[in-house]
């Protein structure tokens, strides 16, 4: 039998990859659809969050996954907004790239100093 701990961690996994998957499919659509209607945009959204409904939502800490916790709550609340298309998805561009942005800061580090680490090559 596994501890409670390992199925805690399972379902937390579970539903930051259903977040992660709702959130890429509707990104991608918004990328590659040429000619956006506010009602294709609710239909995609309503299909993409079938996968959110099979998992159930659980108390995210990490700082990147509550940002895309709430991108994903702001994607579902713009189908129901009076905006207009191009200002959401506009807004929903601008707000994954911020997210991305903030994940690659971390990854990548810039060197300080640079140049002067191949003083002692000379």
């Amino acid at each position: 039998m596994a501890s409670q701990k390992a199925i805690d961690n399972s379902l937390r996994l579970r539903y930051i990859r259903a977040l992660e998957r709702f959130h890429k499919s509707v990104l991608s659509y918004l990328l590659t659809t040429q000619n956006i209607t506010k009602e294709s945009y609710s239909k995609k959204v309503q299909n993409s969050q079938k996968v959110l409904n099979r998992v159930e939502e659980i108390d995210i800490y990490k700082g990147d996954l509550q940002d895309l916790q709430k991108i994903v709550k702001k994607i579902i609340s713009y189908q129901d907004s009076d905006k207009e298309i191009e200002e959401i998805k506009d807004d929903i561009l601008y707000i994954s790239n911020q997210l991305e942005k903030t994940k690659n800061s971390r990854r990548y580090k810039k060197e300080k100093h640079s140049s002067s680490i191949y003083d002692e090559w000379e």
